[in-house]
């Protein structure tokens, strides 16, 4: 890490932001974009979560934190993994449009500004997203298809099923 990110956590800490400090650490190192997927990228959401089906602009808009409330009124809970999964790296550039550091200081301003009470909570293991979103009411996380456990309910985007034709997260 250099100098400049040492700094900047520093003094997120000290203002209370350890929440952002966090974000800025497990961003820190920046994955390598595959260039072609072979494993689409599965959209979970809690097994009570009313909602099963998504346009990709609806999932954008969740991700990107502009809408926090599911139609029920339950909160939205978003969990990312870390930048060193691979779906990430996707999901940072079909969902979010966004550089793993453009996502960084989109967080950052997002929460200095007082838009959202929360960032996205950080997870580090397939598993550990699949247990969490089962977990936690109002939840949405994303897992390569091939490493989605029972439990989880996973959305359909745009109609489509992760493998299917036309599945907008491949």
């Amino acid at each position: 890490m250099d100098r400049h990110s040492t700094l900047l956590l520093k003094t997120l800490a000290r203002w209370g932001g350890v929440g952002l400090a966090l974000i800025v650490l497990a961003a820190a190192v920046e994955p390598k974009p595959r260039a072609q997927r072979s494993t689409p990228v599965a959209i979970l959401v809690n097994p009570a979560t009313r909602v099963s089906n998504l346009s990709l602009a609806e999932l954008r808009e969740i991700m990107l934190g502009n809408r926090q409330f599911w139609p029920d009124h339950q909160p939205i809970v978003l969990l990312l993994r870390a930048p060193v999964a691979p779906e990430r790296t996707a999901v940072l550039h079909i969902i979010y449009q966004m550089s793993e550091a453009e996502f960084r200081q989109y967080w950052i301003a997002k929460i200095f500004r007082d838009e959202t009470a929360t960032a996205p909570k950080v997870v580090y293991s397939a598993s550990m997203a699949s247990e969490l979103v089962v977990a936690i009411p109002g939840s949405i996380a994303f897992l390569e298809a091939d490493e989605v456990q029972p439990g989880p309910k996973v959305l359909t985007i745009d109609g489509k099923k992760p493998g299917e034709k036309g599945y907008p997260l491949q």
